[in-house]
């Protein structure tokens, strides 16, 4: 049974670094493998001090059996333990299934990239590549995207963000798409669509955590569009509204700098 324990856990962590050497998760799908493998390890770990708890127990009423009553106190031991190995092997189970899961739907949103690459230049109909409701999750078809921007493929990573937001206009992520949009077009250069993006961020989503770097990266942006009362503007908005962020002090020290 210990042995299963361990077989279970790597499994988990054996799947989270593929992820990562594969470059197929970057991001978001990471952070949510990485936790679920945390919490099953956590609720495993749990599962097997009970589970040699019972153990020692069961030992323990092996040696000092009572003439009388014994018997059954052992035999209620042993049903427990039983009922314990059974919830263990369903936790087993259920994480080798999220495991295949999660391949899975990695292995179709690659192929569904792949496909998107080896087409034409040109614009492409989304009917083309995914017909009716796209065939992959939101978080698969971000991190497309964002692998992209990542590797500095900014021209796919502006048609995988511009995807996105077509096919998932209000998911969790849609506003961080918006977000990496404006990144990747600050990373072509193209500082107007990259600000607009950035903008579409700061009025649409308010409660973003992505508000204030959408507002940073509008001071970058003016800056480097030559427009220093814009961009101090902006900087400006960083500091007073959200002092405490990274960010904040990313803006003092570039306002410094275009004084």
């Amino acid at each position: 049974m210990k042995l299963r324990f361990v077989e279970a856990l790597q499994v988990g962590a054996g799947l989270t670094c593929g992820l990562v050497l594969a470059g197929c998760a970057k991001h978001a799908d990471f952070l949510e493998i990485r936790d679920q493998v945390s919490i099953i390890a956590r609720t495993q770990d749990q599962e097997q001090k009970r589970f040699e708890a019972m153990q020692r127990r069961l030992e323990s009423l092996e040696r000092v059996r009572e003439p009388e009553g014994g018997k059954l106190r052992l035999d209620d031991a042993l049903a427990r333990l039983q009922k314990l190995e059974g919830r263990l092997a369903k936790i087993e189970e259920t994480q080798l299934a999220q495991a295949a899961s999660i391949r899975s739907d990695l292995a179709l949103a690659e192929a569904n990239r792949q496909a998107r690459v080896s087409k034409p230049s040109g614009p492409i109909e989304p009917a083309t590549i995914m017909p009716g409701v796209p065939s992959i999750t939101p978080t698969s078809a971000f991190n497309l995207a964002y692998n992209d921007y990542l590797n500095g493929k900014f021209d796919l990573a502006v048609g995988g963000f511009q995807r996105f937001i077509k096919d998932f206009p209000s998911t969790s992520l849609t506003p961080n798409a918006h977000y990496w949009l404006g990144e990747s077009y600050y990373g072509q250069k193209d500082y107007i669509r990259a600000m607009q993006s950035f903008e579409h961020v700061v009025n649409e989503y308010a409660g973003n955590e992505k508000v204030p770097a959408a507002l940073f990266k509008l001071g970058l942006s003016a800056a480097e569009t030559g427009d220093t009362a814009k961009s101090r503007k902006y900087l400006k908005r960083v500091i007073e509204e959200y002092s405490t962020s990274d960010e904040a002090k990313l803006a003092k020290a570039k306002m410094a700098e275009i004084r």
